[in-house]
C-alpha cells in the first residue's frame, strides 16, 4: 500500500514539476527572454534568410556551373552548402513563429521536425568545415601524401556518414521538443535546453558539445596551426599569397571559436542550472538571457561559412577569382554607359 502511494506521489510530483516548467516556458514571453525572442531572433533569422541564401547559392552555382572537375574539397564544399541551404529552410516557419509573439501554428509534427532538422544541420556544418581544414592541412602539410590519404570516394563516404550519424544523434531533439499550450490558449514551440527532463538533456548536451564542437574545434586548431607553421617556413612556393590564406585560416578560426564555443558554455548552463539548482530562478532567467543571444548569435554561422570556401583554395577559390573581375568590368562599362548617356556627345 505504501509502495502505491510512493509511486503516485512520485507520479503526482512529476506532473507538477513538468507543469511548472510549462508555466515558466509560457510566462517567460511576458519577460525579457520574451523580448529578445520577439526582437532579436526575427531580426537576426530575417537577415540570415536573404544573405545566407544568396552566399550558399552562390557557391553552389559555382560549384555547379564553374568547377568541372570536382575533388574532395568539391565535395565537402558542396555538403556544407547543402547543411546551410537546409538549416536556413527552417528559418520561414521560425521567423513567423517570432513575430507572432510565440504562439506556433504549425503543429507539433512540424515543431518536432524543425527543431530536429535545425539541431542537425547545425552539427553538419561543423563537421563540414572540419573536413575542409582537415582537407587544407593535408594540401599543405602533406601535399605528396594527400590524394593518396584521402580519396574523392572515401570523402564522399565521409559526407554520407556524417549525414546519417548526425541525423541520428539528432532523433533526441524529436522527442524533447513538442508544442505546449499555455493558458492563454497560445502554443509554443519549446526548445529541449529548457525541457524540465535534465537527467536526459544534460547528457545529451554535454554528449553534443564534446563530439559537436570540442572534438572539431581541437582538430581545426591543430590543422591551421600545422599549416601556417608550414606557410611560415617559406618552402612552399605553390602557394603565391601565402599572407592572405595565413590571415584567412587565422579569421576561421577566430570566427568558430566566438561563434560555438559561447553557444554551447551558455546551453550546458542554462541545463545544469535546471539539474542542480532549479530554485534560483534569477541565475536561470539570466543565463537563459545570455543563451537566447548566443543562440541568435551562433546563427550567423551560415553567414561566414562561405569564408571557409576561400580558406579551401584549389578550383573553387580560382573560379571565384575569375569572376570578380567579371563582375568589376560590369560595373566600369555600366558607369561609362551612364556617363555617357546624362552627357551625350
Amino acid at each position: 500500500m505504501r509502495a502505491l502511494c510512493a509511486a503516485h506521489c512520485v507520479e503526482r510530483m512529476a506532473e507538477a514539476s513538468e507543469q511548472k516548467a510549462e508555466e515558466d516556458f509560457c510566462e517567460s514571453a511576458k519577460t525579457i527572454l520574451g523580448t529578445i525572442q520577439r526582437t532579436v531572433f526575427p531580426a537576426t533569422f530575417l537577415s540570415i534568410l536573404v544573405i545566407g541564401l544568396i552566399l550558399n547559392f552562390s557557391v553552389m552555382w559555382i560549384l555547379i556551373y564553374r568547377v568541372k572537375n570536382w575533388n574532395r574539397t568539391a565535395i565537402f564544399l558542396c555538403n556544407l552548402a547543402v547543411a546551410d541551404i537546409t538549416w536556413i529552410l527552417t528559418l520561414p516557419c521560425l521567423i513567423y513563429y517570432h513575430f507572432n509573439h510565440l504562439h506556433w501554428i504549425f503543429g507539433d509534427a512540424a515543431c518536432k521536425i524543425t527543431r530536429t532538422v535545425y539541431h542537425a544541420c547545425f552539427y553538419c556544418s561543423i563537421y563540414f568545415v572540419t573536413c575542409l581544414s582537415v582537407d587544407r592541412y593535408l594540401a599543405i602539410v602533406h601535399p605528396h601524401k594527400s590524394y593518396l590519404v584521402l580519396k574523392k570516394h572515401q570523402s564522399l563516404l565521409i559526407c554520407i556518414t556524417i549525414w546519417a550519424s548526425t541525423v541520428l544523434c539528432s532523433t533526441p531533439v524529436t522527442f524533447l521538443a513538442s508544442t505546449q499550450t499555455c493558458d492563454s490558449n497560445k502554443t509554443t514551440c519549446s526548445l529541449y535546453v529548457f525541457s524540465n527532463a535534465t537527467y536526459i538533456t544534460l547528457p545529451f548536451s554535454l554528449c553534443t558539445t564534446t563530439i559537436g564542437c570540442l572534438l572539431p574545434f581541437v582538430f581545426i586548431c591543430y590543422c591551421y596551426c600545422s599549416s601556417l607553421g608550414e606557410l611560415r617556413k617559406g618552402k612552399l612556393r605553390r602557394f603565391q599569397k601565402k599572407n592572405t590564406l595565413t590571415k584567412l585560416m587565422c579569421s576561421a578560426l577566430i570566427i568558430f571559436g566566438l561563434l560555438y564555443l559561447p553557444y554551447h558554455a551558455s546551453r550546458n548552463t542554462c541545463i545544469i542550472l535546471r539539474a542542480y539548482w532549479p530554485n534560483a530562478s534569477i541565475p536561470i532567467e539570466e543565463s537563459d538571457a545570455f543563451f537566447f543571444v548566443e543562440m541568435a548569435v551562433c546563427s550567423l554561422n551560415t553567414c561566414i561559412n562561405p569564408l571557409f570556401c576561400f580558406v579551401s583554395g584549389g578550383d573553387f577559390r580560382e573560379q571565384v577569382c575569375k569572376l570578380l573581375p567579371s563582375f568589376g568590368h560590369i560595373g566600369t562599362w555600366r558607369a561609362r554607359k551612364n556617363r555617357s548617356t546624362v552627357h551625350p556627345n
